[in-house]
């Protein structure tokens, strides 16, 4: 082993599921350019867990974009941030790529002691990153495309080895969270010789409040999943958070499929999607979830590109359901400024849907 495969390199990404899951070709290079490198992850609270034992992170640094903000508005999370900056620096990280387009996370960056400081310069919030790439916002590219963009800034580092379009992000299931997959289908009735299709309704967390321009109307997809158990013969099982509980009920699909929704955590959550035969689900973390363990997914997208946000790289096995209109995608540059037409979602009809089910079938 070389002295340049012991590097230390620490990944900075405080967004959700999917912008995390996006990274993983980034850190799948370094292990294979630097094999006894050591990366670190400064994640939100929420996929840290699931970030550390499913991609091959070394080490979580766990400290939610929430906990920042308060910091900020009120100094009442100083000390947790104090902490994990000095962990950090206990750490003695050579290089941050941050994927924050946040100057304070470059300034705490420099604070712990990383001299390399690779990002991106996102209206000037890159000033305290040592190399950069300026940028207005993600288009015309897929985000794993841009996250490999930086890898550039490494002696010489190829970020692939092949075409950028046969780049994967990937998630994987322990042996013995497998078993509790299968253990929790066979206490709901599911026989391991059915067709299991989840049904995710909710989806988009990290939007909060906006979160509800980015779902489907949950009542059609009661619909559907009334509807792909009747015609096809397949078992659904609906699938989601606990704060997503409401949209089960709105759409009246309890007594139709096996209601999982708030059941299960983010590592069970990856382990009884890695079962399903196909995915069914709105833009959000579920689907990214799904297209990184190989399952087949219908996701249906609204205000956001899917060819910047959605499966990757593009596959017939993941079908993306949408209604293009002029306004449309109105997520641009990091922004989303609301609009008073959400006709991008209602628009989109549950025959529209279940002919792409039928088409994965």
């Amino acid at each position: 082993m070389t002295e340049s495969d012991m590097r230390k390199f620490l990944i900075i990404n405080p967004f959700g599921i999917g912008d995390c899951l996006f990274t993983t070709p980034v850190v799948n290079a370094l292990k294979k350019r630097y094999p006894g490198c050591f990366v670190g992850y400064w994640c939100n609270e929420r996929v840290g867990e699931l970030l550390k034992k499913s991609i091959g992170v070394d080490k979580i640094f766990p400290l939610s974009r929430g906990d920042i903000k308060r910091v900020y508005k009120g100094f009442k999370r100083v000390t947790a941030l104090v902490s994990l900056i000095q962990q950090i620096k206990r750490e003695r990280f050579d290089v941050a790529f941050d994927y924050s387009l946040d100057s304070r996370y470059g300034l705490w960056s420099k604070l712990a002691g990383i001299k390399k400081r690779i990002g991106f310069d996102y209206k000037g919030r890159g000033r305290f990153l040592t190399d950069k790439v300026s940028l207005d916002g993600y288009s015309n590219k897929h985000a794993v495309e841009y996250y490999l963009e930086l890898l550039k800034f490494m002696d010489p580092l190829e970020p692939h080895g092949r075409s950028p379009l046969k780049v994967t992000y990937q998630l994987t299931v322990s042996k013995e969270n497998s078993a509790l997959a299968k253990k929790i289908l066979a206490e709901s009735g599911i026989k391991s010789s059915d067709t299991v299709i989840g049904i995710a309704m909710g989806g988009g967390a990290s939007w909060g409040r906006d979160a509800i321009y980015k779902q489907w109307p949950a009542e059609r997809f009661g619909e559907l999943a009334h509807r792909i158990m009747k015609e096809t013969g397949a078992r659904v099982v609906l699938l989601g958070s606990a704060d997503e509980k409401r949209l089960v009920e709105i759409a009246s699909a309890r007594n139709d499929g096996v209601d999982l929704t708030g059941k299960l955590n983010l590592e069970e959550l990856a382990a009884v999607m890695k079962e399903l035969k196909l995915l069914v689900c709105n833009d959000g973390g579920p689907l990214h979830m799904a297209v990184a363990l190989g399952v087949s997914t219908v996701s249906i997208f609204g205000p956001v590109d899917e060819k910047v946000y959605g499966p990757y790289p593009p596959d017939e096995k993941h079908i993306v359901v949408k209604k293009d209109m002029p306004c449309r995608p109105c997520y641009k540059n990091f922004r989303f400024n609301g609009c008073a037409n959400n006709r991008r979602l209602e628009d989109i009809s549950v025959d529209d849907v279940f002919e792409k089910v039928k088409k994965i079938l």
